[in-house]
């Protein structure tokens, strides 16, 4: 604020205007309650609280409020228009700071010396930071349940856990994952994952495949279901081996308990024999269970968590550093855009113009030192700036005057 004191019988009060307060950070956080990112549908655009004007007296502006994000575990966050990886958020409370408020601007009570004592200048606050976001849920499973469409995938998590998935007598029934906890015993638990029904080219991206394949990287174990009724089981086993092993090759090594479902049909009670010759061939063991039923579904759970506990506890990849060239912010670069015009491009002299108050004499003096002072003045009169030619400093436009 630029501001000067007034108060009866006191002359010359001084310069008291207030600093103006931070602007509010966006914060991305993992929240236990949260299992999908469907609320993203109908948000797509976030901002913090700016900070308050500062006022008389040096009074500082309030500080904008923190905006919190909350996001399932397992979300991963990228940097949409780079690409770059910002965060892998597993665990509950863990957080990630997506933009950084800006600072405040100074009010002309900084800017009084012995010559001038009475300042006309002050800064604006600090440009915000801007990210656009691509956020991908990864679900965060012991046990994953895959296989082709309709082979009785979510049948068997309704089985095992008090979770209620969407169930249809046709294909693609499952349009998103589901999660459901199985208790082995009194003390152990263990969450389990459907995965929507993967086809052939799956890991090309046909159909959903890319959407679903995701979510089996972070399950340790596999309950690969196969339909019993299905014209040749052993082939639909080798698809989704395929198309796991396509997308990421460590899908391809994931233990798997391998269940031939739908045994309480008599046309596949028919076929038993044969398909597991088939699989013994492969030297697939193969158990047999109707998940309609819940025949064997008990037994299966129980084999899936004995391999889970067999394999050795999983140790977090070491995550090396990222070294990014930091840029010199005073860095400034001029070019030439037309016979007239000329534009100036850098991180601190972009940024003071969005921080200065143009209408003040001051702060346009102010603006003019900082010119000189990065070097910015003599590169323009080195490139031949003539008198009246147009300068562009990020958005703003400035006549050149000797």
């Amino acid at each position: 604020m630029v501001h000067f004191r007034r108060e009866k019988f006191v002359p010359l009060g001084g310069p008291d205007g207030g600093d103006g307060g931070k602007g509010g950070d966006v914060i991305v956080e993992v929240k236990a309650t949260l299992n999908t990112l469907s609320a993203f549908r109908q948000n797509e655009k976030f901002a913090a609280e700016p900070g308050k004007n500062g006022g008389s007296s040096q009074m500082t502006g309030r500080n904008g409020k923190d905006l919190v994000i909350y996001v399932p575990p397992g979300t991963v966050v990228y940097d949409a228009e780079t690409g770059d990886l910002l965060g892998d958020l597993t665990t509950a409370g863990q957080q990630l700071l997506i933009c950084k408020g800006g600072r405040g601007g100074l009010g002309n009570q900084h800017y009084a010396t012995s010559r001038n004592q009475a300042p006309r200048t002050a800064e604006r606050g600090e440009p915000h930071e801007e990210k656009l976001l691509r956020l991908e849920l990864k679900l965060i499973a012991d046990i994953g349940i895959i296989g082709l469409p309709n082979a009785g995938k979510s049948t068997l998590l309704s089985a095992l856990t008090n979770a209620k998935p969407k169930i249809g007598d046709y294909p693609f029934t499952t349009l998103e994952p589901n999660l459901g906890v199985a208790k082995i015993d009194d003390d152990t638990t263990v969450v389990l994952a459907d995965i929507p029904g993967l086809i052939e080219g799956a890991a090309e991206g046909a159909g959903l495949g890319h959407d679903f394949l995701r979510h089996i990287q972070r399950t340790r174990v596999l309950i690969h279901m196969i339909d019993g009724l299905s014209e040749d089981p052993l082939a639909d086993f080798s698809q989704i081996n395929n198309e796991l092993s396509l997308f990421d090759p460590k899908l391809g090594t994931k233990p798997q308990i391998v269940a031939l479902n739908k045994l309480d049909q008599p046309d596949a009670q028919e076929r038993l024999k044969k398909i597991k010759a088939g699989f013994k061939k492969k030297k697939v063991d193969l158990l047999e269970v109707s998940a309609m039923t819940r025949s064997g579904t008990r037994d299966l759970l129980i084999a899936a968590h004995r391999k889970l506990m067999e394999l050795p506890p999983e140790i977090e990849e070491e995550t090396l550093p990222v070294y990014k060239p930091e840029v010199d912010p005073n860095q400034f670069e001029v070019m030439c855009e037309d016979e007239d015009r000329w534009r100036v491009t850098g991180v601190a002299i972009e940024r003071s113009a969005k921080m200065t108050y143009w209408e003040h004499d001051g702060s346009v003096r102010r603006f003019q030192k900082l010119m000189e002072r990065l070097g910015v003045d003599k590169a323009l009169r080195e490139a031949g700036v003539q008198e009246g030619d147009t300068v562009f400093v990020g958005n703003f436009e400035l006549e050149w005057k000797d």
